[in-house]
């Protein structure tokens, strides 16, 4: 077998770093896309999407669901299988939350970027009260069947990593009422 010469090596050595690359960000960096039904309350509720098999969902869960693009359609039962209501709706995103207690959530922006000062950012911005406490940062009141208007979903965190550091960027992502507070508190104080 002839020798391999040193620009066939290097192009050898360079599309086996690519592979390896891209595996590791499809392993571990990419962020997954998915939709989920939540379940904030202390109740259990059974629903059926698009006619398919009925799924439970118990207190404090949250499930993975597929839906289609477009419309879809969703009946909800309680615990004894009444049904409390039937709906749809449309699908334009490749992520959303399906809040079929019609609980409420908050849908949070959060600041990125090198020598950022986040308390000044959302100091400048409206705020909201929640419970009697006004809160910075005009976190959005979410308490409607279906939204996809956020980048990180309920069961998901924000980014620890500063991915660009050359600007400022901004990430929302959606929260249980009490899972807001609780994060609020930990990051900005009350």
């Amino acid at each position: 077998m002839s020798k391999l010469s040193p620009p066939v090596k290097g192009l050898i050595i360079s599309l086996i770093a690519v592979f390896i690359a891209f595996g590791i960000y499809f392993l571990f960096l990419s962020k997954r896309n998915y939709y989920v039904v939540d379940n904030p309350t202390n109740q259990t509720f059974y629903f059926n999407i698009n006619h398919s098999e009925e799924q439970v969902i118990s207190a404090g869960q949250t499930l993975k669901i597929s839906l289609n693009k477009g419309k879809n359609e969703i009946k909800v039962f309680d615990e004894n299988k009444k049904l409390l209501f039937d709906s749809t709706f449309n699908v334009n995103k490749i992520r959303g939350l399906l809040n079929i207690s019609h609980s409420d959530y908050y849908i949070h922006r959060q600041y990125y970027g090198y020598n950022l000062k986040k308390d000044s950012l959302l100091a400048s911005q409206k705020t909201v009260g929640i419970d009697g406490k006004m809160y910075f940062g005009e976190p959005e009141l979410f308490n409607k069947l279906y939204s996809e208007d956020f980048y990180y979903n309920v069961d998901e965190d924000y980014d620890k990593l500063i991915k660009n550091i050359d600007k400022i960027e901004s990430r929302t992502k959606i929260f249980r009422k009490q899972d807001f507070i609780n994060y609020y508190r930990e990051n900005y104080g009350l």
